[in-house]
């Protein structure tokens, strides 16, 4: 599975993997997931302008699933994730998030943060297996800028259902001056 950055002809496909993706969403009686409409073009290329915006794609080249992240209160937030359903359950998600992980590191960002439903077995309880820990309302870590969100996500009606914020915290890689070990890691992986 390789990931790299979306590109423009792509868009329209990401916005069939996000309806695709929230097909499973009726069967938890959750229809008016499924019937979202997914993010306009706009806003798509204006992720992908800035360097937002990742597909993981088959041995096609063709995008199967996308990360869309904004940088909230020194953290990166994921915006949306989607895996379209006929690449599910082959760490496709996984690999997005911890491609996210990596890129936050290297920004020297504190931590990956998302909003999600809490009683969703793909959401929550898969963020939960990931790293994620839920964040309560007087967990310092709840920023003001999640509490916008969530604020924002309710007045959108996803209230509807029990939802969460949770948070990841993000490894950083050692300050290479002075740490030899850091360095010859690096030149092994450039095969130097």
């Amino acid at each position: 599975m390789r990931i790299r950055a979306a590109a423009p002809a792509e868009l329209p496909l990401l916005q069939d993997i996000e309806r695709a993706a929230g097909e499973p969403f009726r069967t938890l009686g959750m229809a008016a997931i499924a019937d979202d409409d997914p993010l306009p073009l706009d806003v798509l290329e204006s992720y992908r302008r800035a360097g937002r915006a990742w597909v993981a794609v088959d041995a096609a080249d063709r995008p199967v699933a996308y990360l869309l992240t904004d940088t909230v209160d020194g953290s990166a937030h994921i915006e949306q994730v989607s895996v379209h359903p006929d690449a599910a359950r082959r760490g496709v998600g996984r690999a997005l998030i911890e491609h996210l992980a990596a890129a936050a590191g290297e920004q020297g960002l504190a931590a990956l943060t998302l909003t999600t439903f809490t009683e969703v077995p793909w959401n929550a309880p898969y963020y939960a297996r990931l790293g994620f820990r839920p964040l309560t309302d007087s967990d310092p870590a709840l920023t003001e800028g999640l509490r916008a969100i969530s604020r924002a996500e309710a007045a959108h009606g996803l209230s509807v259902w029990p939802r969460v914020c949770m948070r990841r915290e993000v490894r950083h890689a050692p300050a290479e001056q002075g740490v030899p070990e850091a360095r010859k890691v690096r030149e092994a992986r450039q095969g130097g």
